[in-house]
This record gives structure tokens, sequence and C-alpha cells, in this order.
């Protein structure tokens, strides 16, 4: 009998092996990563007038109804801000009836403030695929504040692979911390998750950085290659404990908590409470199994948020919550970590910008 939970990266290897997962192309030696897999895109990217759920129809049919006009990824081409782009993926689907997955933008994907989503053919939700589904995959994306290059094989989301209901009541989340300490918090917080809180005391005298407007592009295939100063404004710590979000402004900040991830469950932030402000912290990425472990050389690492302020300036106070870490069980245990491998970007992290900047 097949253990529920999380697949691990070996699963996932083997679940492609059985032609539960069909790539046009080999993977990169780097793909596969703890819990999840990273999606490519494929050869064309569609410029479409408007975001949709595909609802009873295939999402080509949507596209054939609202395109503007179609790239060709092979060449490379530049997203710009404020618009929708729907593009192939190179991975498609054909999964057991057991056999469920979500999917999340990367880590560096929204640290850049690319806006990324996956959809299904006949899909209801954005990043979710049923089980048993049998199809091809697309990823929605819209840049929202640097214009962004990418060409087929550029990898902005990540799948993740589940069987039941793995998720830990927090009943169970507590037993887990009181085993692993989960955060470095005295006094946590267990509802529908573990509370995530914001640091605005500073770091090195920082508390963060705001993007500027108007700058070149990103390239999203070519790491530390983008110099900060064109792009980021560090905010400094000004002793008041506080900042505040100007509308439609893109920030960067960082988790009071340090957070660790043992190597049996993975997890992810979800929202605290959509009512307690007006702003929205983007949720980008896993946490893989091992992501802050000591035993994989991580010893507490901060979550980077990702935050932009709605239509109103709004106060953001130190220790405020702004989300919670949700846990879930892995069916096996990664044959390697998070941080154990050359693609663990951010392990041991405090306050940092994606990859992309020197």
């Amino acid at each position: 009998m097949q253990t529920n939970g999380i697949l691990a990266a070996q699963e996932i290897a083997a679940l492609t092996q059985a032609g539960g997962i069909r790539p046009d192309t080999p993977y990169a030696p780097d793909q596969i990563q703890p819990a999840s897999l990273d999606l490519r895109l494929g050869a064309r990217v569609f410029r479409v007038r408007t975001s949709f759920l595909p609802g009873a129809r295939t999402v080509q049919t949507c596209i054939d109804a609202f395109v503007l006009h179609e790239m060709d990824l092979t060449q490379g081409a530049v997203l710009e801000t404020g618009c929708v782009y729907i593009a192939e993926l190179q991975e498609h689907l054909a999964l057991p009836a057991d056999l469920a997955a979500s999917a999340n933008p990367k880590s560096s994907t929204g640290r850049i403030d690319v806006f990324t989503r996956v959809i299904t053919d006949r899909g209801t939700a954005f990043d979710q695929v049923e089980a048993g589904y049998h199809g091809p995959l697309y990823a929605e994306i819209s840049p929202r504040t640097f214009p962004v290059k990418v060409r087929t094989g550029s990898r902005l989301s990540q799948i993740r692979f589940r069987r039941g209901e793995p998720r830990l009541t927090d009943t169970e989340l507590a037993a887990l911390h009181a085993k692993t300490p989960l955060v470095d918090a005295s006094q946590p917080s267990f509802q529908g998750g573990i509370a995530v809180s914001i640091d605005l005391a500073g770091f090195d005298g920082l508390i963060g950085y705001r993007a500027k407007r108007h700058t070149g592009l990103v390239d999203v295939d070519r790491p530390g290659a983008h110099r900060t100063a064109e792009f980021w404004e560090p905010l400094a710590a000004d002793g008041s404990g506080a900042l505040i979000l100007d509308p439609g402004q893109f920030y960067i900040l960082a988790s009071k908590e340090s957070v660790q991830v043992p190597p049996d469950h993975a997890a992810e932030m979800v929202p605290f409470d959509p009512l307690v402000g007006e702003f929205r912290v983007h949720y980008a990425g896993f946490f893989d199994p091992g992501f802050g472990f000591a035993g994989s050389g991580g010893a507490g690492a901060r979550a980077v948020l990702e935050v932009r302020s709605r239509d109103v300036p709004f106060l953001l106070e130190d220790g405020q919550i702004v989300g919670r870490l949700v846990y879930e069980r892995m069916a096996e245990v990664p044959a390697t970590l998070y941080g154990a491998g050359a693609g663990s970007n951010y392990q041991a992290q405090g306050l940092k910008l994606s990859k992309h900047f020197a």
C-alpha cells in the first residue's frame, strides 16, 4: 500500500518513469527538488487580453478566443509589465486516480514580482490539479514590477504531488513543534498553521527593499547578473519598528521568526486573514524538507515576504502577523534535503533578494 503524503524527489522520478509525468525533453539535472518539480516553459507564449479559468473548455480553446499575438520562446521573449501571457509548459501529466497536485511560483519568481499560476484543461481553480488529471499544463504569467526575459526552458513555477490529506492539524503541528522547533518564537500561535510575523527591527541596518519603477528588464535565467542598485531602493531601519506601505509599490521584507522544516515534512505559507489589513503578501514557492533545518546546513532561516499594498497606504508594525505556515507529511524522506544541493539558493537566509541580483 502506498503511503499518503507529499511525494519526495525519488518518488517524482519514479512517477515520471511510470509515465505519470511526460516531459517534452529530459529533465535538467536540478529540476527535481526535494519535494517538488520545477516546470519549464515550452516553445510558445501567447499574449492574451484577459486572465481566465477554462471551466468546461480546454486552455487552447480559451487562448484562441482571447489571443492578441503569439511569441516564439525558442528565441527568447520579453514579457512586459501589466500584460497577461499564457505559456505552454514542457511537462504533461497522466496522474493516477489517487494522486493530485498543486503548483506555486518559485521563490525567485515571487521575489521579482512576477505573478504566475498554473492552469489545466477544464480547470476550475488556479494552481490546482485534480487527482487523475490527464493533459497539458500551462502557465499564466503577468510581470507586475519588472519586465522579464524568458525563453524555452525557463522555470517560473513548481509543482508538488500529494496522495491523501497529509496536512497537519493544529494539535499535530503543536506536537511536532514540541519535538522539533519549527519557529524560534517563545510562544508560537497555532491557528490554521503556525503564525509568521514581520521583522521591522532590521538586519544590519536594513528592514527591506522597495522596488524601483521604470527599470531595465530581468533575465530570469541569469543569476547574479543584475545590479541591485538599478532595481531596488534599500529601506533603512530608523528605530520606529514601522513601515508605511505605498499603494502599488512592491517590497521585500522578512519574517521575524526563523523557520525550520524537518526532513519528513514540507511546508507552505498561507494568508493569515485577508481582513487584517489593506496589503497582500505573496506566497511564492514551497518550503522544502530541510529548509532552515540544522542538520541540513540551515540552523533556522527567515521566510522572505513579498509584500504589496492595495489601494491605500497601510501601516505595518514590527511583529505583526502576516501569514501562517502549514506543514504536510512527506510520503518518504527525500534522498537529498534542501540545502544539500547546488539548487538551494536560500538556505540559512535572512533578508535576501532573488538570486538574479548581485
